[in-house]
């Protein structure tokens, strides 16, 4: 009669945490890709443009990294 044994070693629950820990790592650098793009995006308008959004210079930074949170 064959049996399968279905318990996972103690490595499995640490190879949990590391996986979480490169998933977390993952939307940090999207995030901070997110932010990077939605700023460059923002510095290439003009103050005209800007103004037409509703925003200006100063904004752009807040707007970036409130986007990559």
């Amino acid at each position: 009669m064959a049996s399968f044994d279905t318990t996972r070693p103690v490595a499995g629950q640490s190879a949990g945490k590391i996986s979480a820990f490169f998933a977390n790592m993952f939307s940090t650098v999207a995030a901070w890709n997110d932010a990077r793009i939605t700023r460059n995006s923002l510095s290439k308008l003009t103050a005209r443009e800007l103004d037409d959004i509703g925003l200006s210079y100063a904004d752009i930074e807040e707007i970036a990294t409130r986007s990559g949170r």
